[in-house]
């Protein structure tokens, strides 16, 4: 099994967010769960990374070539996974994972999200996708999700797409335990 951990590359953010990290990278390793990044050598992905290495875990980066070019990619992964642009990266790692968990980030980390969600919502990508709201960062992004499903831009159905946890053992307990979503859900109907 693996799990995508969408997160960001920054480094000027809180210290609670880079414990996050090392506790979501730290509970996969410890479960036998294989972690899939953007294999970046920075910030929260660097952190969830060497988290999971140094617990015996396993992580494989999917990374664009252009980002090697700039030696932006951590170098000590079990795996590296090279791709053409951004698109491949993104399909990549969701070809390969069981699921995937959000940590805070930025717009890489918010269209990461985004477009799973969209893809999940086709039919597209049928595994968990967890949400792991941390002091509250995500409160707007969800308020505007579920703005858009009582707008009725989305189905009700729709709210059930992905999970809300707030801490790193909720997020890796909702990831391994959430069901596949059922892919007939994507049949249209008048809303």
């Amino acid at each position: 099994m693996n799990i995508a951990v969408y997160c960001a590359s920054s480094t000027r953010i809180r210290k609670s967010f880079f414990d996050a990290a090392e506790a979501v990278g730290r509970l996969l390793a410890s479960r036998g769960v294989g972690i899939v990044t953007g294999a970046g050598n920075l910030g929260l992905m660097n952190t969830v990374e060497n988290a999971a290495l140094e617990a015996g875990g396993r992580v494989v980066g999917v990374i664009p070539e252009f980002m090697v070019r700039e030696g932006w990619h951590h170098t000590g992964l079990s795996e590296l996974i090279v791709t053409a642009d951004m698109h491949e990266r993104k399909q990549t790692i969701a070809n390969i994972t069981d699921g995937c968990i959000a940590l805070p980030g930025g717009c890489g980390t918010l269209e990461e999200l985004l477009e799973v969600i969209t893809w999940k919502q086709l039919g597209l990508y049928l595994n968990p996708i967890v949400i792991l709201n941390l002091d509250g960062y995500y409160d707007a992004l969800l308020a505007q999700l579920q703005t858009a499903v009582d707008e009725h831009f989305m189905r009700d159905i729709h709210a059930d797409i992905w999970r809300v946890a707030t801490t790193p053992d909720e997020a890796v307990e909702m990831v391994l335990t959430t069901p596949k979503w059922d892919g007939s859900i994507r049949k249209f109907a008048a809303i």
